[in-house]
């Protein structure tokens, strides 16, 4: 007889029946109309927390991109100078002749002669430094005899001799380099007339006597330290060891210096090694691209503001002096920058590139300065690197205060802003050395806003830096020095300033 099951044994089956059943069977799910009548659409919480406007100035968020407004920017500027452009071609026609400028045969014999002269004197400087290479291998073989024989008396004499021989060699040098600079800048003042002509030979000239100066205090200082038995004087750069003093004195090593894109010399540079061809083409195209945009701009809006300012000008009519100023800017700020991109981008990095030089930077962003102080420290590395090392940082290492060295440095570099553009246009104002004496203060006042953490104060130093330099300083500098050209010599009988084909209308 079967027993029958326990309670137990009996319920299990059916409990996990049901459990089985609880598992696989899903709850059933509301419909929409009833998910619909769950949400509240009106009540919840929009501000739910403290923020602040993106732009304000106490917000603790990452700054915002403004990408948009630079694109809505340039597209106003592309727009605004189109209808300039159509403003001026209804008035003046086209004023941009193939023909060139009314220059003398005069102004390109002296352009020429200048032109080939100037290099030698960087030859003179390697023939005096050759010289002096030669007498400190004698020197240091003296003193290597001197000193087995123990002649203390005899070591001293040599000292003695040895410090005179150089300040003869340091006058040699410095005569060479004043004599060049001071016979550019005579053929440039009287003999080339034409203002855009001569302002590219005295540019070269400059260009010539900054590396003549530096071969100089280069080698002036690497010959002491080859002679010099102190380590601690003796003491040079890892990089120069490749090619030490009086190695490095070459005709080669001075070719490639005469060439290269700076105006700091070194025995050894950083370099690549290849070139790369098509990386030498876009730079060229860039170049001749913005060269023509300048000379275009130039012919076509910049001459003609200028002429049509000259009554405003000559009456001091204030009010449409300042609406030719502001008009000016616009076309100044356009050459400008061009031409920086021009030199600085294009033609500089395709000479590097031509002469495996490695280290390329011309330039940072000196378009987000927010100081004057700045922007003169890196808008022009290669004139920065040579007015710290053989200007600034020897005062300072002779116990000038830093502050003191700054206000000489700044005012040597006004000195050559003068001498750039003063003497180019026969006219000595003082208004580009004066423009850079005023940028003193205007580096001590934007110094703290550079400081300052908020972004309000870096947007102050910046647009300070815009106006001040861009619509305010180089378009009252052309005015100035237009007019005085003008001045000394008319418009009648005379060249035009500087191409031919854009007299008044």
């Amino acid at each position: 007889m079967a027993s029958r099951p326990t309670a137990a044994s009996d319920g299990a089956p059916d409990e996990a029946k049901s459990s089985s059943t609880k598992t696989n069977v899903k709850a059933p799910q509301p419909s929409k109309r009833q998910r619909a009548s769950t949400k509240y659409k009106h009540t919840f919480a929009v501000h739910s927390e403290n923020r602040t406007s993106c732009l304000s100035s106490d917000s603790t968020e990452e700054p915002p991109s403004f990408s948009g407004f630079r694109n809505l920017m340039g597209l106003v500027l592309v727009v605004s100078n189109l209808r300039l452009m159509m403003e001026n071609f209804k008035k003046y026609g086209v004023l941009v002749t193939l023909s060139g400028s009314q220059i003398r045969k005069g102004d390109w014999t002296w352009f020429g002669i200048l032109y080939l002269l100037t290099p030698c004197f960087l030859f003179v400087a390697f023939a005096i430094e050759a010289l002096a290479a030669q007498y400190a291998k004698s020197k240091v073989a003296d003193k290597k005899r001197n000193e087995e024989r123990e002649d203390k008396q005899q070591v001293e004499q040599s000292k003695r001799h040895a410090f005179l021989t150089w300040r003869v060699i340091a006058f040699c040098h410095g005569f060479n380099a004043t004599l060049m600079l001071a016979i550019a800048t005579w053929v440039v003042y009287f003999q080339i007339h034409n203002p855009g002509l001569a302002a590219f030979a005295q540019l070269h000239a400059v260009i010539v006597w900054l590396k003549v100066c530096s071969y100089a205090f280069t080698n002036r200082d690497m010959r002491h330290a080859y002679v010099n038995v102190d380590p601690a004087e003796a003491a040079l750069p890892e990089l120069y060891k490749s090619c030490p003093y009086p190695n490095n004195i070459t005709l080669k090593n001075l070719s490639y210096f005469w060439w290269a894109p700076t105006l700091v010399y070194q025995p050894v540079y950083p370099s690549t090694d290849r070139i790369r061809w098509d990386f030498v083409a876009r730079r060229a195209v860039e170049f001749f691209f913005l060269s023509i945009v300048i000379f275009v701009a130039c012919a076509q809006y910049a001459v003609p503001l200028l002429q049509n300012s000259l009554n405003d000008f000559s009456n001091l009519r204030l009010v449409n002096l300042l609406e030719r100023i502001l008009k000016l800017s616009t076309i100044s700020l356009v050459c400008w920058l061009a031409g920086f991109f021009a030199l600085f981008q294009s033609f500089l990095n395709l000479l590097a590139e031509l002469m495996y030089f490695g280290d390329r930077e011309f330039y940072s962003d000196w378009w987000n300065c927010c100081d004057l102080r700045s922007y003169w420290t890196s808008w022009n590395k290669p004139v920065t690197h040579f007015m710290k090392r053989h200007i600034y940082a020897p005062m300072v290492g002779r116990g000038v205060p830093p502050a003191l060295a700054s206000l000489i440095t700044f005012l040597f570099s006004g000195l050559l802003h003068e001498l750039l553009v003063g003497v180019p246009t026969h006219n000595i104002l003082g208004v580009a050395f004066f423009g850079m004496v005023f940028q003193i203060p205007l580096i001590y006042m934007t110094d703290p806003l550079s400081r300052m953490k908020s972004r309000t104060g870096r947007l102050v130093g910046n647009l300070t830096f815009w106006l001040t330099f861009c619509f305010f300083g180089q378009p009252v500098a052309a005015i100035a020095y237009f007019f005085a050209w003008q001045a000394k010599y008319g418009t009648d009988n005379r060249p035009e300033w500087p191409l031919q084909g854009m007299g008044r209308r």
